[in-house]
């Protein structure tokens, strides 16, 4: 199956890859591909600092291992889905999709820290 949408440049717009494009910018992307192109660029972002996130969590998980803690602390969980929600407020987008993607993160974190202290029979 080939990619209907392949990968175009970076649209100058956008500056460097790294570089999120500012509201004025993206308001003045002129077709899909550069829309396409700065989608993509959000995407690496959001995948590099997940992979921060990922750290931090193996960090947490040698914490929390050492202090004789669960990967899951329940207030914790309820502490951070309600920070997703004010930042997505303070953002401009949905709380609710905020809360959705940082529930299902937070899941596959305290998975991956309940590997590392022994809480679960997965490989």
């Amino acid at each position: 199956m080939t990619d209907p949408a392949p990968n175009p440049a970076p649209h100058p717009a956008c500056g460097p890859a790294s570089a999120l494009p500012t509201p004025d910018e993206i308001a003045r992307l002129p077709d899909m591909t550069a829309l396409r192109v700065a989608m993509d660029g959000v995407d690496r972002e959001l995948a590099r600092l997940l992979g921060v996130r990922s750290r931090i969590v193996d960090r947490a998980a040698q914490i929390k291992a050492a202090a004789g803690l669960p990967a899951r602390i329940d207030a914790r969980v309820e502490q951070v889905a309600a920070n997703a929600r004010r930042n997505a407020l303070a953002a401009g987008y949905d709380p609710d999709l905020a809360e959705t993607l940082w529930r299902v993160m937070m899941d596959h974190f305290i998975r991956q820290e309940a590997r590392v202290l022994g809480e679960t029979d997965d490989c």
